[in-house]
């Protein structure tokens, strides 16, 4: 082969790479709120579920009613909440819902930090405390990918209004402070004297190096209870990697053959075209081989480290 020929095929190789990676990057930064959105969908559907199955009967009283706080605020319980025992929900299993009017936050929170948790929504630290406890309830999420739901979460002040929504009540905190701390830092996650709330993201955007800290305090009297004991992290969440088996990869490698037998399809559907029909034919065919790319990149994505 003449070394013109080798040149240039190696040039449309790294080519073709690199719009290959730019496609990934596009698919973590926009891709993913689609898997983010559908997740959430569940979520709240499981969350609502859960809510209407612990209301009381319409004629009997709610056990527990609005307090009055020191700081001014009120911890409301849901609508016909029972007075059940608060008990934290399995792994993965929705907790409760994050609002922070601020900055447009409305996302169900997820029980368990790992990577598949943050792809799903804000994702509770299980050794912490449990919204409304007495203690340090603490709170990771995405940056920039995963529908980014402490994207902003940098412009909150003190003051700003944080609100809990569990099936065990609705609770206020107030931002009290913010700080930034690497990623092996784990002092926002040690227990507190005070009820109070601390939410980690990456930091700076499209970074995993450091983590952005803001700490919130409860607007009212905390209810009983307290976090069971729990293995102590090695890191703040974000940027780890899970234990994967053989069977993790299954998907992933059938459709990165699903990838390779549509595009080749494509490539050779066009070569027996000539002039405009040639074009045309790559043209359809692209739409195909964007289709299989996006469920080959939905399969890569849980494999790899929960980034930013």
């Amino acid at each position: 082969m003449k070394p013109g020929r080798i040149t240039g095929a190696l040039g449309r190789i790294l080519l073709g790479f690199g719009a290959l990676v730019l496609l990934f990057a596009a698919y973590q930064l926009w891709g993913t709120n689609i898997f983010e959105a559908r997740s959430q969908a569940h979520l709240r559907q499981q969350f609502d579920a859960e809510l209407h199955h612990r209301r009381l009967p319409p004629t009997q009283p709610s056990p527990s009613s609005s307090t009055t706080t020191e700081a001014g605020g009120t911890a409301t319980s849901v609508p016909g909440a029972t007075a059940s025992p608060v008990v934290a929900p399995p792994e993965g299993r929705p907790l409760g819902i994050i609002e922070i009017p601020k900055i447009g936050v409305d996302k169900v929170i997820v029980q368990g930090t790992g990577t598949g948790d943050l792809q799903e929504g804000p994702g509770h630290y299980v050794s912490t405390a449990l919204p409304g406890q007495l203690g340090n309830v603490a709170i990771a999420g995405h940056r920039t990918t995963y529908g980014a739901p402490f994207y902003n979460l940098d412009v909150l002040v003190p003051g700003d209004l944080i609100v809990l929504t569990t099936t065990w009540g609705t609770f206020s905190y107030a931002v009290t402070a913010s700080e930034v701390v690497a990623p092996t830092d784990l002092s926002p996650l040690a227990p507190t004297t005070q009820a109070t709330l601390t939410l980690t993201t990456c930091t700076p955007r499209f970074s995993a190096s450091q983590r952005l800290v803001v700490v919130a305090a409860l607007r009212s009297n905390p209810v009983p209870g307290g976090p069971k004991p729990s293995p102590p992290r090695t890191s703040l969440a974000g940027a780890e990697l899970r234990d994967l088996d053989a069977a993790d990869w299954v998907p992933a490698l059938l459709w990165g053959l699903a990838v390779a037998v549509v595009a080749s399809a494509v490539w050779l559907l066009g070569r027996r075209r000539q002039g405009r029909n040639r074009w045309l034919a790559y043209g359809a065919g692209a739409v195909f081989v964007l289709v299989v790319l996006f469920f080959f990149f939905s399969a890569v994505s849980p494999l790899l480290p929960a980034s930013y």
